[in-house]
């Protein structure tokens, strides 16, 4: 599906979708706890859906409803028996959800589940390392890694795993959701400084919310400097539904709408949390770095243009902020210098590359540095044509980008918003953006 998109300013209010980070957590955890939980999530998207249907092949039963989602428990969970009287070789299919690749991988084998995990797009090769070093090491039987379907068997031990803290935080926070299902106390070392650490907070809020809680300890050196965080779920931790879980607002997906308000309007995220443990709450700042005016209120999140100058933004904690803050970037006065956002290679596209290709085509003056972005603000964008690269960060960034450029844009391949925002382009144009729809 091709939109081309006609400059014209973003104003007014947009309710913020159901957090994608939130969603896999409570959907993954409603089914290991003992009884039947509701969740509240006001959207959908194919990542989320990737997690609920591989719940359902491993044996939990969820329907929609009005407001969300009833999830009633895998069956071993409901007499209380560790054991797994799971489907034999259930085949998990999680899309090009690299959340539910890493979540279920260490779920299933702390079950013991024999199955099969297999996806799409580039999900085979995003690094699995060493997550997949640990399982194997405290129990579990796997087929080669590199390649899907991901063949699983054995049954996980508890003890310590260590991950380095420069890699992926979904490796830890799969694995702290599977703590609770192991014998014996569980230590999930992560080496220091951890990037990501916003999405393992996340975590720990979720197994909260579900009667987990885990201890969080910081170890240093003999120098004093801080070399590791210990989380340690305790062996007596068992999960219990809340009854009903709330999935809140997600900022991810509201930046992007926030950074088309500092690029030329007025625009108000309603939803959100101001408490929220998502890292990505912190595109306030950054906007506001830039020189937006930002406002914050209640459950709702403005931001609003002014003049803005180009700033030096470290994004180890925040990376999915990058598409949004270098579009703000592309139209800055002076330089922009994004650091720290290495790991972006590794996602639906090689993101620092995709993010370069789409606003040069637009006509930024961008370049890929070794961990970043390097961006000349210009006072105008051009228009053109963008690959959105199978990539819905891509897609979303190009078309705000493209509200504020002087001619028209076409996104190539803009279905891909699916995988996290299906109704983007509707939104888009309840704020007054102009998109007109094309088949290929």
């Amino acid at each position: 599906m091709d939109i081309t998109i006609h400059p014209h300013a973003l104003t007014g209010s947009i309710r913020a979708v159901a957090s994608k980070s939130a969603a896999h957590r409570l959907l993954v955890l409603a089914a290991l706890a003992p009884t039947t939980t509701n969740l509240d999530c006001n959207s959908s998207s194919d990542d989320i859906e990737a997690t609920v249907s591989c719940l359902e092949a491993l044996g939990a039963r969820i329907a929609r409803t009005r407001v969300g989602f009833r999830v009633k428990p895998l069956p071993c969970r409901t007499g209380g028996d560790q054991g797994f009287p799971a489907r034999s070789g259930a085949v998990l299919d999680c899309g090009e959800s690299g959340s539910t690749l890493r979540f279920l991988l260490p779920v299933g084998c702390a079950l013991g589940a024999q199955m099969r995990l297999t996806g799409h797009g580039r999900l085979a090769s995003r690094p699995l390392s060493p997550l997949y070093e640990e399982l194997v090491a405290h129990g579990a039987r796997l087929s080669e890694k590199g390649r899907l379907p991901l063949e699983v068997a054995g049954k996980l031990r508890g003890g310590s795993f260590f991950i380095p803290g420069d890699v992926s935080s979904q490796y830890a926070s799969g694995l702290l959701m599977a703590a609770p299902l192991l014998e014996g106390p569980t230590s999930i070392v992560v080496g220091e400084p951890i990037e990501s650490r916003p999405y393992i907070d996340v975590t720990l809020e979720a197994l909260r919310d579900f009667g987990v809680e885990v201890a969080c300890a910081r170890e240093a050196g003999a120098g004093g400097d801080v070399r590791r965080s210990v989380f340690t779920v305790p062996a007596a931790a068992q999960l219990a539904s809340p009854g009903t879980a709330v999935v809140e607002g997600d900022w991810s997906n509201s930046a992007f709408w926030l950074a088309a308000a500092a690029m030329g309007g007025d625009v108000a995220v309603e939803g959100l949390r101001m408490d929220s443990p998502q890292g990505d709450r912190a595109v306030l700042a950054a906007l506001a770095a830039f020189g937006a005016r930002v406002r914050r209120g209640g459950t709702s999140a403005a931001c609003a243009h002014d003049h803005l100058q180009g700033r030096t933004i470290d994004v180890s904690d925040i990376p999915d902020l990058v598409p949004p803050l270098a579009a703000v970037a592309s139209i800055a006065e002076g330089s922009t210098r994004i650091v720290g956002a290495a790991r972006l290679r590794l996602k639906e596209s090689d993101r620092l590359e995709t993010v370069c290709a789409a606003l040069a085509a637009l006509g930024a003056d961008i370049r890929v540095e070794a961990d970043g972005l390097a961006v000349s603000g210009r006072p105008t964008l051009s228009g053109g044509e963008v690959d959105a690269a199978n990539d819905h960060r891509i897609a979303m960034m190009a078309a705000i980008a493209a509200a504020h450029a002087t001619g028209s844009t076409t996104i190539h391949g803009a279905e891909c918003v699916s995988k996290s925002y299906p109704r983007f382009f509707e939104d888009f144009t309840l704020l007054g953006g102009i998109a007109e729809e094309r088949e290929d």
